[in-house]
């Protein structure tokens, strides 16, 4: 099974690397499968490469979901 988590960028970086963040955690991964990324876009993350953008709404919706799912609702 794979798993991928929307992240937010927090700033770009040389080589076409960027730092995300997920709930206070940070990581510097590879953007470079993905065209315009910009600070404060959401990503879907998934082994330290980015695949696609996805809006905000989106992004927070999967969040919420797996939060649900794995913390039962807590947040």
């Amino acid at each position: 099974m794979c798993l991928a988590l929307p992240v937010q960028v927090m700033e770009l970086l040389p080589d076409n690397m960027a730092k995300v963040g997920l709930d206070g955690v940070f990581k510097v991964i590879s953007i470079a499968l993905v065209e315009d990324v910009t600070p404060g876009d959401y990503l879907v993350l998934h082994v330290g490469y980015a695949l696609a953008k996805i809006d905000t709404e989106e992004a927070e919706r999967t969040l919420a979901l797996i939060r649900e799912a794995t913390l039962g609702g807590a947040a």
